[in-house]
Formats: structure tokens, sequence, C-alpha cells
């Protein structure tokens, strides 16, 4: 399993814009191959000082990919041109620049009968 992330630091107050680029947008993943899944993450302090500051909230996009190939070949695509057009268009929103995070599974502990 290939994990890609990208982490954004939202400005405080345009959360809810944030997250309707992300749900309006077309992201072209469906149908490539070795693309296992996305996710949007909302970051949700526990308390303990582990906010970056009360202006900026963290968010993660995470995709899942078959292998790394799987994921440098949908880099390379059309899919991958159509899903970033216009992606700079919200500078706004943001804190500071998105953080791309790049990790491969080394170990994995599934549920029974869970797909791999």
């Amino acid at each position: 399993m290939y994990l890609v992330m990208n982490r954004f630091k939202v400005r405080a107050g345009r959360e809810a814009d944030f997250e309707h680029v992300w749900a309006t947008r077309e992201s072209h993943l469906g149908g490539v191959p070795g693309f296992r899944g996305f996710r949007l993450l909302r970051h949700r302090p526990m308390g303990h000082g582990d906010s970056p500051s009360p202006e900026v909230t963290l968010y993660a996009s995470h995709t899942e990919w078959e292998s790394e190939a799987a994921f440098r070949d949908w880099t390379r695509s059309e899919a991958f041109r159509k899903a970033h057009e216009g992606a700079g268009g919200h500078g706004d929103l943001y804190a500071a620049a998105p953080q791309l995070e790049v990790f491969e599974a080394v170990l994995e502990d599934m549920p029974e009968g869970a797909a791999p």
C-alpha cells in the first residue's frame, strides 16, 4: 500500500469554503488503475496543545494506492491534469502552502475478511 497525503493549513473561518471546494470537485479518480480510496481529514485537537494555532485548521487529503508505480502513473495522466485544473485559484483559503507527504506500508493489521 502506498499512501499520499497533502496537509493543508486552512485559515480559521474558511473551513466550510475549503470543504465545499473538495466536495464539489471532479476528482477523476474513478477507474484509475491502482487507486484504492480517498479521504479528506480534518484535524480534531485533543486539548493537549496539539493545535498549531487558533488561526488555522489542519486538513489532510489522503489517497491510497496499490503501489508507488500506480500513483506515479496517475500523476502523468490526463485524469491528473483534469483533477488539478484551477487548483491554485483558492489560495485565499490557506495560511501556508500545502505539504506533500508520502508513506509506504511496512506493517498492516487488518480485520479478518477485510480487503487488502
